[in-house]
């Protein structure tokens, strides 16, 4: 029974570009096996060389996130989606506290502490 399971932007490149792709499989685990399979340049950016899911691939079955519903055994039905969501870091400095202080001032310098 396939399910649609989306591809996020940054890792199109690995899955023919496709934005969203049909794969069968009774639960989450069999069903990212065969993504895989069909598409193996996804593979390193999925799973660590132990074979498990790399911790910062999120994925979502219906909205729910798999790590709390069974994980890879989360069983699945022809009319469920299947989201991969990549954690994504970086960001600018906050603006108050210690990291204030690396920030231009308008201040005078005889004002500055």
């Amino acid at each position: 029974m396939p399910i649609k399971v989306f591809i996020p932007t940054p890792l199109r490149s690995y899955a023919d570009k496709q934005a969203a792709v049909e794969v069968d499989g009774r639960d989450v685990g069999e069903v990212l096996e065969r993504l895989v399979a069909a598409h193996p340049q996804l593979k390193s950016q999925l799973f660590t060389p132990e074979g498990k899911l790399r911790s910062f691939v999120n994925v979502y079955l219906n909205d729910e996130d798999i790590r709390y519903t069974g994980r890879e055994r989360t069983p699945v039905k022809t009319s469920d989606t299947l989201s991969i969501v990549p954690s994504i870091a970086g960001g600018a400095p906050r603006a108050f506290g210690r990291e204030a202080a690396l920030l231009p001032s308008s201040r005078p310098a005889e004002a500055r502490c």
